[in-house]
């Protein structure tokens, strides 16, 4: 796989390196899943104190417990980065998804110039072609600037009768401004893929694209406690033919990634620094195509407490914790071959989801039925975490 311009860790950390408290998971040959902590000095094994990242997640504080925890040293991170696809040794370690036994949520059409292009995918029926002529017709009606406008609000309320006499109201303009967020299951717990590994489309899919957006982790009792990157594979075709196939358009075999580590808030992160964050992609073909975007937190329509407020509560309880996708505003429109039919992945793809303090997601983009299958689920954890002596009673 092609890597950053270095394969030094400092590549793929955040800005400020080992400042912050990062933890993430490895696979050790002949051990299995091992939760890590990720410092200067190499990456240790900490899963005798904390069997899985659900449970340091859970800890009274994360960061400092990451800081705390005493272990093995695997290796550097240099030399675990190293490890990589197509030429993995599978006899040396490497990094898996930073999450667990946390149930994996997204937030959807949480930004207005992706809630527009929602709209026009549905309009469009999952046809390209006719996607650039719909644009323009949605933008006359709607506008491209709803970012002032506060979802649930009698303003929003205002708008949404004035379109639904216009004939232009959505599903997607329901969620968009309506008083309740788009919150899915965005895949299986345990079947998200890490950097460095391959990230699956739908083989009969012919109009996707990447989502970069910043992950929430969030415990069973709502504190957010930390936040890595993911990328949301999203099929525009299936979902623009019927919302009814969000499913299929979302979960598919390493269709979800995440990572490179989970950063844990202290007094060098917060979920401030989450509002505030820009996060961006490059996605670079093996025909030589680049496409550069960005999306910015400052921008989303629901504060990220919010969503997480609609995620959790009496109506539904996580009790390993979850992990919520906070949606994102790039909806890439440049085309890549002919003129008008916009933007799809090909295979080979290398995506890199970045943002300041919270590193680099690197994969390569292969149809789902060409990446490696999802084998270890949560049957195999439970027996491996057993035969390593690691669960504990209470």
């Amino acid at each position: 796989m092609k890597r950053p311009s270095s394969s030094n860790a400092a590549e793929i950390l955040p800005v400020d390196g080992y400042r912050g408290a990062l933890a993430g998971r490895v696979w050790r040959p002949g051990v299995g899943p091992s939760v890590v902590a990720v410092r200067e000095e190499g990456v240790f094994d900490i899963s005798e104190t904390f069997a899985t990242m659900s449970e340091l997640s859970a800890a009274d504080n994360p960061a400092l417990a990451v800081r705390a925890a005493q272990g093995e040293r695997i290796a550097s991170l240099d030399e675990i980065l190293a490890n990589t696809p197509p030429a993995r040794d599978i006899s040396r370690p490497w990094l898996l998804a930073p999450i667990d036994l946390q149930v994996i949520k997204a937030a959807g059409v949480t930004f207005a110039i992706s809630m527009l292009e929602r709209v026009i995918e549905e309009r469009a029926r999952g046809n390209a072609s006719a996607a650039a002529a719909i644009r323009a017709e949605v933008l006359r009606l709607v506008g491209d600037d709803l970012s002032r406008l506060k979802p649930g609000s009698p303003e929003a309320m205002a708008l949404k009768d004035v379109l639904i006499a216009q004939g232009a109201w959505s599903q997607y303009l329901e969620v968009g401004i309506g008083p309740d967020a788009e919150v899915f299951t965005k895949a299986p717990t345990l079947s998200a893929v890490g950097t460095f590994m391959d990230a699956g489309l739908h083989p009969k899919s012919t109009w996707n694209n990447p989502e970069p957006e910043v992950v929430l982790v969030v415990t069973a009792d709502g504190r957010i406690v930390g936040a890595s990157l993911g990328n949301d594979v999203n099929l525009r075709d299936f979902e623009g033919r019927s919302a009814l196939l969000l499913s299929k358009a979302k979960d598919n075999n390493a269709s979800c990634a995440l990572g490179p580590f989970i950063r844990f808030f202290d007094e060098s992160f917060s979920l401030d620094d989450v509002r505030s964050t820009t996060v961006t992609l490059t996605v670079e073909g093996e025909d030589g195509f680049t496409l550069e975007g960005s999306s910015s937190i400052t921008k989303i329509s629901r504060d990220p407490e919010d969503l997480v407020a609609q995620t959790l509560g009496p109506h539904h309880q996580y009790p390993d914790g979850f992990v919520l996708f906070l949606g994102t505003m790039f909806a890439p429109t440049q085309d890549r071959d002919n003129p008008g039919m916009g933007f799809t992945h090909k295979t080979g793809d290398i995506v890199t989801v970045a943002a300041p303090k919270l590193g680099k997601l690197v994969n390569r983009m292969k149809p789902s039925s060409e990446c490696d299958p999802w084998t270890f689920g949560l049957g195999a954890l439970m027996r491996n975490l057993a035969a390593r002596g690691l669960l504990k009673s209470g």
